[in-house]
């Protein structure tokens, strides 16, 4: 009798787990059409002139905290004094 209830609880487990694996899996397709389509804005943005590399940047900038921005712009305004640039 024991076995049986190792058995369900064995299968139950596996579900669970092939479960989990299956969402991730899922999310892991949709992670690659929005990188997709993220991809294509940059494209589009690059046809019409625009520097993406730049645009990159401002997107980074633009999901960190004002003040740890302002922190680092002063250290390197800092640094390009002390090296005469």
């Amino acid at each position: 009798m024991e076995d049986i209830v190792t058995d369900s609880t064995y299968r139950v487990t596996a579900d669970e787990l092939r479960q989990f694996i299956e969402r991730v899996e899922r999310l892991e397709a949709e992670k690659k059409d929005i990188a997709e389509q993220i991809k294509e804005v940059m494209a589009e943005a690059k046809g019409r002139g625009y520097d993406t590399k730049v645009m990159r940047k401002v997107i980074a900038l633009r999901k960190r905290d004002q003040n740890d921005i302002a922190e680092e712009e002063a250290v390197l305004e800092m640094y390009k004094e002390a090296l005469g640039m």
